[in-house]
């Protein structure tokens, strides 16, 4: 267990009506949600726990204010935040020291660039960017035509058939400039994420053994 670091959420709930999942930041939820994930987890304690949301019905500082007692009581570690604004960032942190925030970031996604970024970097905060290959798109792997109906991505804009030749053109001279580095197209997207500031940890998502090693790969890359 010490050689594991485990990190997870609380949130989202089904809707009662089955239309769908909403979002409850309540102090109440949050207290049964970490009890069951205790329990799922089958450990003692959680390293770092996340707020899925901000929840508007709820203010911020009386979330984090509940989820400090789970520090206080030893159930969890850390805090941190997802897909925060720099304003609910800055009350969280006044209310307890918030040590992650995970939001969306890669070569296709630079939101976060304008001011989260340098929020995280000044208040001495992880910043943990979730899809870093934008889903698949800057591996030049992925074809939005062969797509399962179901698959999530078909329902973002960026991946919608009409720019599949777009994304194409892209993605191939992307991993073009990969090839001169002698490296694949993750990695040197990772590369650049993790370039952009000593405190940032991408979480790229795989499900096999062979591209967990590839994607570790990337801090070996030089940019320069």
């Amino acid at each position: 267990r010490d050689k594991v670091f485990i990190a997870t959420k609380f949130g989202f709930t089904n809707n009662p009506d089955g239309s769908g999942m909403s979002f409850n930041g309540s102090p109440a939820y949050m207290k049964q949600a970490v009890e069951a994930s205790l329990k799922r987890l089958r450990i003692d304690v959680i390293d770092l726990y996340y707020a899925h949301r901000i929840d508007p019905n709820v203010p911020v500082e009386e979330m984090v204010g509940a989820m400090a007692e789970l520090v206080k009581q030893g159930k969890v570690r850390f805090l941190g935040l997802s897909e925060a604004s720099v304003n609910s960032i800055r009350k969280a942190h006044a209310v307890h020291p918030i040590s992650a925030l995970q939001s969306e970031y890669s070569l296709l996604t630079r939101d976060p660039e304008k001011d989260v970024l340098p929020l995280c970097k000044e208040l001495g905060i992880s910043f943990i960017p979730f899809s870093p290959l934008a889903r698949g798109m800057v591996t030049n792997t992925l074809k939005t035509s062969e797509l399962e109906e179901s698959d999530f991505r078909l329902t973002l804009p960026r991946y919608q058939q009409e720019y599949e030749e777009n994304n194409s053109k892209l993605t191939a001279g992307f991993a073009a400039l990969a090839s001169q580095k002698g490296c694949t197209p993750a990695q040197l997207a990772l590369a650049w994420v993790l370039a952009q500031g000593e405190h940032i940890i991408p979480i790229p998502g795989t499900k096999k053994r062979k591209y967990l090693e590839e994607n570790a790969g990337s801090v070996d890359i030089e940019l320069v």
